[in-house]
């Protein structure tokens, strides 16, 4: 039974792959910025920027999960002694994981809301309210994880 968490270990390789789905879709961004950044308009511009933020925080978010639920679940990562070293490996536990990972989903919802405000104009305002009433969930939600959480930690 003990053996049966490397059954995991795909799983994360499979997270390593998404990765590399969100960096072509970050470049294709990119590469549709950049030729036509000239006749843009500037909300335009700040769109396709918050949709890049948007990939790289749920890519940073992807690799917290892949590294700490590995080295909590399957099997510590041996860094030789020159090799580079993320400074949070090693020391997030599972309780810690989920807290950071309700906190990139705010940030996350963040960038979605302020994109949604950008271009409020061509967005019903019944639509805009779901999205605001949402993204307080997921704040709302965050904020109870983190009582919750300081509440019975062990001191």
């Amino acid at each position: 039974m003990y053996a049966a968490r490397w059954l995991l270990a795909p799983i994360y390789i499979g997270l390593s792959l998404t990765l590399v789905a969100l960096g072509i879709k970050f470049f294709q961004e990119v590469f549709h910025l950049i030729p036509h950044v000239l006749e843009m308009t500037e909300a335009d511009v700040v769109l396709i920027v918050l949709s890049l933020i948007d990939i790289a925080l749920v890519s940073g978010l992807i690799i917290m999960v892949m590294f700490t639920s590995y080295e909590n679940f399957v099997s510590r990562l041996e860094l030789k002694e020159e090799t580079e070293k993320l400074s949070w490996l090693g020391t997030l536990d599972t309780t810690t994981l989920k807290s950071k990972v309700a906190a990139s989903i705010v940030a996350i919802s963040s960038i979605h809301l302020l994109k949604i405000f950008v271009n409020a104009n061509n967005v019903d305002n019944d639509k805009l309210l779901w999205f605001v009433v949402m993204h307080l969930t997921f704040v709302a939600s965050a904020v109870a994880m983190g009582l919750l959480d300081k509440a019975t930690r062990k001191h």
